[in-house]
């Protein structure tokens, strides 16, 4: 980065009665790629937004070099006033022409002309993704963009954004789309912004740093602050390590479930085992079910075991909630037979906030008007109930209109993991959750004494959470998996490799002049690139270091900027670096 092309210099916004940022200092490269993160609450889309120029400062100034254009993607653009999308995507002084936007609909699967009142969110998602793209902007402001997404629309954003030659800063609950994307990190915590050159794959790390230096530095100070180190400690440091344990304990339940599914002969023993079939739970037999001449599910076996975490994946349209009811008992199927244990009682969690009614207050929802919550059998008192889903107890006077996106799923999910239940139904229960949130829901489907059924498009939440993975790739046919989504994706990658190796054998082209080793060149590369790939990495963690003091930008931006440039120099020639090593690797494999 050669200096910042968009930034806000003692950033200050009033929100209600106090500040909600006070003397940030926040700035974005030509080349940048941002994670923005921060808790529900923390102001993350209201920063986009100041960056964007949509709202204004109540202090501070915002620069931007000339020329450069600035789009945001809304997490919830208004669609109310367009007949179409199309009419949504190509309107305002700064719509981009109608045939770009056709181009990227057109990739994304969108049909632009579907009236926008009856468009699903994922439709919705589409067009305004394909309005922002196809403006061809310098900095793109993405506020939960994979939101409402399937698989197949998400790995073709990450492969779009992985070409853009843009800046981009994002707000994202996807670990998985954050960490194979971004570069920096901003940190938005308590009013005030940490930047650290590195992307979202080191934030925890980084994170728990800064957070034990917190901490230390609290317990140095008088008493007064020692309840702030002890949230600090118990509060985001041991849920992490919580999480971490019960990760462990993952593993072990889908070690115990890959050896009941095995091989097509192995199952067979495993599920005859009386004591097997005494844990069934949900038993479906050879079932299939079609609409109208398109084939959903066919010939479909599995057992469902007490305490299983299934995930259900797929693109949109392949079956994936039509699975889901056959499993629960909502639809039945045209053939086979689905048997549902009698004791079975379930709950379903889907996309309902809205149905929270806005007048109601938090105590209204959770405890009937009272202050006592019926927890499972168990009563606890409402403040402390949700301070257990990361909630200020005070906000139990609050209205459920005054709450967030996010806030109003906690409270959904907080009222409903409060009833008896032995069976657990999650469709996409993930957006509109921030990080933390998520880590809370990890912990809570793990401690979990039911079956869980879920269905998600987030990658890293379905590999922290299932012991299996039922994959519909819209032909009828479910693949059973043991394990999360990078499981499945492993499965499906394999068989199409094996494919093309097949394909490749069958019919070799005509062999050319045999080469019995390396030219001089390329064997040189290959014996010295892995010492420079090597300091390459060493001298960027010495460059990594330098730039997280917070004060080095507006202390000496010269060399902040020379720092930063190589930076992305060092990345680029590691790149190169990486694929020429391993191109050659394969030509000294091929040589034997």
């Amino acid at each position: 980065m050669a200096a910042p092309i968009l930034s806000y210099e003692g950033l200050g916004l009033v929100q209600g009665s106090g500040w909600l940022f006070q003397d940030l200092d926040i700035y974005v490269g030509e080349r940048d790629r941002l994670a923005l993160i921060g808790r529900n609450g923390a102001g993350k889309t209201t920063l986009l937004k100041l960056l964007a120029g949509q709202i204004d400062a109540d202090k501070g100034k915002r620069v931007i070099v000339p020329g450069t254009h600035v789009v945001m993607l809304e997490q919830e653009p208004d669609f109310r006033p367009f007949a179409t999308l199309m009419d949504f995507a190509v309107a305002g002084s700064d719509a981009p022409p109608e045939h770009e936007v056709a181009a990227i609909a057109d990739q994304l699967g969108i049909d632009m002309s579907r009236t926008a009142a009856s468009a699903s969110g994922g439709e919705r998602r589409r067009a305004a993704l394909a309005r922002a793209l196809a403006q061809n902007p310098d900095v793109l402001l993405l506020d939960e963009p994979t939101n409402h997404l399937d698989l197949a629309a998400i790995d073709w954003l990450e492969s779009w954004l992985a070409r853009y030659t843009g800046a981009f800063v994002a707000i994202s609950h996807d670990r998985t789309f954050l960490t194979r994307l971004t570069r920096q990190t901003l940190w938005l915590d308590r009013g005030s912004i940490r930047r650290k050159e590195i992307g979202f794959g080191g934030f925890e790390e980084w994170s728990d740093a800064v957070t034990a230096e917190e901490v230390r530095a609290a317990q140095r100070l008088d008493s007064k602050l020692r309840l702030e180190a002890h949230w600090l400690e118990r509060g985001v440091t041991a849920r992490r390590k919580r999480n971490q344990g019960r990760l462990e304990k993952l593993k072990e339940m889908r070690a115990t479930r890959a050896a009941m599914i095995g091989g097509p002969g192995v199952a067979k023993l495993g599920l005859a085992n009386d004591d097997v079939r005494s844990k069934s739970v949900i038993v479906a037999e050879n079932i299939s079910k079609s609409f109208g001449d398109r084939t959903i599910i066919k010939n479909f076996d599995f057992r469902v075991q007490r305490g299983d975490r299934i995930g259900i994946v797929g693109a949109n349209g392949a079956g994936k909630s039509t699975l889901l009811k056959l499993l629960t008992g909502e639809i039945a199927p045209d053939s086979g037979s689905i048997t549902l244990a009698p004791t079975l009682d379930g709950i379903v969690i889907d996309q309902q906030r809205s149905l929270l009614s806005p007048e109601k207050r938090v105590r209204d929802i959770l405890a009937d008007g009272g202050d006592w919550v019926e927890v499972r059998g168990v009563k606890k008192h409402i403040q402390g109930y949700l301070k257990e889903f990361l909630f200020d107890p005070g906000v139990v006077e609050a209205s459920v209109g005054a709450l967030s996106g996010g806030e109003r799923s906690r409270l959904l999910l907080a009222r409903e993991f409060a009833r008896e239940s032995n069976l657990l139904v999650l469709d996409e229960p993930t957006n509109d959750l921030d990080l933390e949130t998520l880590d809370l829901l990890q912990e809570v489907i793990a401690d979990y004494a039911g079956t869980v059924l879920l269905v998600s498009h987030d990658r890293d939440f379905l590999d922290r959470t299932v012991t299996v993975t039922l994959g519909l790739d819209g032909s009828g046919k479910v693949d059973i998996v043991a394990g999360g989504y990078a499981d499945w994706e492993a499965k499906r990658v394999k068989p199409n490799a094996a494919k093309a190796k097949s394909a490749s054998t069958e019919a070799p082209p005509p062999p050319a002049q045999a080469r019995k080793k390396l030219s001089y060149k390329d064997q040189r590369d290959y014996d010295l690139l892995p010492a420079r790939i090597d300091a390459i990495e060493t001298e960027m963690a010495g460059i990594e270091v330098e730039l997280s003091d917070g004060n080095l930008f507006t202390r000496d931006h010269a060399r902040f900027t020379a720092l930063t440039g190589k930076l992305e120099a060092l990345r680029d020639e590691k790149a190169a670096a990486e694929d020429r090593w391993l191109e050659l690797a394969e030509a000294v494999e091929a040589l034997g």
